[in-house]
């Protein structure tokens, strides 16, 4: 994430419910981390907006049946790096499996 982050509102008797801005992110994140956190038990509703393509931020609003919505935002965060990095992974054993793969058919070529 390049973009910074605030809290712009929420529910004054607990902290399930807020309102979190990313300045410099857009439909990208707010996609992929409303796809991971709609599926926690614990997230009563989640979703995001763009207000204007012309801003350059999204809001992202959590709220939680139980527990903190800063909580659920951090763990979905962290499971969005966990797909990041499972996917750079897989991406780079494909290539290297690929490389190889076409080195060996190039040696029998050559023979």
């Amino acid at each position: 994430m390049s973009g910074r982050l605030a809290v712009v509102g929420g529910d004054n008797l607990n902290d399930r419910s807020k309102t979190f801005v990313f300045i410099g992110e857009g439909h990208t994140l707010g996609r992929a981390l409303v796809t991971i956190m709609q599926n926690f038990a614990d997230v009563m509703f989640c979703s995001y907006t763009i207000s204007h393509p012309n801003e350059d931020k999204m809001l992202l609003r959590i709220q939680a049946r139980e527990g903190r919505a800063v909580d659920i935002l951090r763990r979905g965060l962290e499971n969005l790096s966990d797909v990041c990095d499972h996917t750079m992974e897989t991406f780079e054993n494909s290539i290297t499996e690929f490389r190889l793969k076409k080195s060996l058919e190039d040696s029998e070529m050559n023979t």
